[in-house]
């Protein structure tokens, strides 16, 4: 049961990443209505830094890619666990409006690096 939880946790926080990484490139997602001035800066920051954009979407697309299969999930959570860390500042400092649902994919992420803890052993050994 539990495998099937985390299969299907996974499976979800993959195709959210690579929807958000590929949406970076073809912008199919509409904007949203109201955003605040806050966010309208440090996104207009991040854009002036032409290079940013497509590197976010290219790990977001191949951390999602890597966690929704079981033998490369540790690897994705690695690569995603950066921009991760983005999101939740963002939604922190700039615009907190995000921050619940950053929460919780948040806890996820940290849920199948717990699940894959054995998996880091040797980062971390001496």
């Amino acid at each position: 049961m539990k495998q099937k939880i985390t299969f299907v946790l996974s499976l979800l926080f993959g195709l959210f990443f690579i929807n958000a990484g590929l949406d970076k490139f073809f912008h199919y997602m509409p904007m949203p209505d109201k955003i605040s001035d806050d966010m309208m800066k440090a996104m207009t920051g991040m854009m002036a830094v032409t290079w940013l954009m497509p590197l976010i979407a290219v790990a977001e697309i191949l951390g999602g890619l890597l966690i929704i299969f079981p033998k490369t999930r540790a690897l994705g959570a690695l690569i995603i666990v950066p921009i991760m860390v983005g999101i939740l500042l963002t939604n922190t400092v700039t615009d907190a409006s995000g921050f619940p649902i950053a929460a919780v994919f948040t806890a996820v992420l940290l849920w199948i690096i717990y699940d894959n803890r054995a998996k880091y052993a040797p980062l971390i050994e001496e």
